[in-house]
């Protein structure tokens, strides 16, 4: 048995991971990531101060130490400086995906090794697996509904070697029924959404205190314009609402196919197949991490583009710069730069990357 760091959050998930951890005889402690306290008044919920004593109350119900590890300088360094450099240059950039890299499995592992624990424990809904070569892998979550291993795909093999996910071999169902049986505090608290770790807030409101708005227009494919933008950092490639454009054609809508930053331009187009820039098949992708063996040639695989997309066939071409080249077998809606690319095998999460050129 091992002594595992449990990152507690304040909800459900985590809990019932602490609890699993603790029956499989493991010494547990648990730790609260205190990354975000939203001090500069930009509107929405930070509920931060409700999850701590959500998590303090976990850990007191389960008879295990509980720490506030205060994280707040690197969470403002790694993902926070991160999010709005990469929308201020005009890519869409996933903060969940990074969060787990650099926070959860980054300065929160790398203080949990410091202090003698051999794991993190985390309430994702992802399996982890100790292949016969010894090393490390990750498996989509027992929950197809939930399955969260997406999100891990820029993890190292050092990273998922100690990380644990117990939550992740069992269905939502199962996990809310483990947290009434053992009548955990939060058993009946919702999950929770929105920007990792931030709470409920508007990504617009969000960025929009640290992004100065920067108006231009909006047109069409043909270049016939038909409004005006505030910041193109504000929209998103296959955005249907929100843009402030009605559409002529009744039961067509006009979806955001393209972001022109040199003319701050916002391109909208119809939402049918035939749009052009809203569908592609031919990427490239960066800051490649594989969880095992590199791609070296070429080779078939399944490509997931985006949280809740389906994993697609492709093939995936070694570049000489370290990036792949990911040729979909079908077209795909709505890829944007800067968002993450995860590789599979038939349900084994590979590795992934950052979308750099969408073709």
């Amino acid at each position: 048995m091992a002594r595992v760091l449990v990152g507690l959050s304040g909800g459900v998930d985590s809990a019932v991971a602490a609890a699993l951890l603790l029956e499989q005889g493991h010494e547990v402690v648990g730790g609260y990531m205190k990354n975000w306290i939203n001090s500069e008044g930009i509107p929405g919920d930070c509920p931060w101060e409700q999850d701590v004593e959500d998590a303090h109350a976990v850990a007191k119900h389960l008879g295990i130490e509980f720490r506030v590890i205060d994280l707040i300088d690197a969470y403002r360094e790694r993902i926070v400086d991160y999010l709005i450099e990469g929308y201020r240059s005009g890519i869409t950039p996933n903060p969940d995906v990074w969060c787990n890299r650099e926070m959860k499995f980054g300065v929160f592992l790398d203080y949990a090794l410091s202090q003698g624990f051999e794991h993190v424990g985390t309430g994702h809904y992802a399996r982890r697996r100790i292949l016969s070569d010894g090393s490390a892998a990750i498996l989509r979550g027992a929950d197809p509904n939930k399955d969260q291993s997406y999100f891990l795909s820029l993890m190292t093999q050092f990273q998922v070697r100690h990380a644990l996910f117990p939550a992740g071999e069992m269905l939502k169902p199962e996990v809310r029924a483990v947290a009434e049986r053992l009548a955990l505090p939060v058993a009946g608290k919702k999950d929770s959404q929105g920007i990792c770790f931030i709470g409920a807030v508007k990504m617009s409101d969000f960025l929009r205190h640290y992004v100065p708005d920067h108006p231009g227009d909006i047109v069409d494919t043909n270049g016939k314009k038909l409004g005006r933008h505030q910041g193109l950092h504000l929209y998103t490639l296959g955005q249907r609402k929100g843009h402030g454009v009605a559409s002529p054609r009744e039961g067509m809508a006009y979806v955001v196919v393209a972001k022109d930053l040199a003319k701050n331009q916002l391109v909208v187009g119809w939402d049918q197949a035939d749009s052009p820039g809203l569908y592609a098949t031919d990427c490239t992708v960066g800051s490649i991490n594989w969880i095992h063996q590199p791609v070296t040639g070429t080779t078939m695989m399944e490509a997931q583009p985006r949280y809740r997309a389906k994993a697609e066939p492709c093939q995936v071409t070694a570049l000489a710069d370290g990036k792949v080249r990911v040729v979909f077998q079908r077209p795909q809606r709505a890829v944007s730069a800067g968002q993450i690319c995860a590789f599979y095998n038939s349900g084994h999460l590979l590795g992934g990357g950052v979308f750099e050129e969408i073709g």
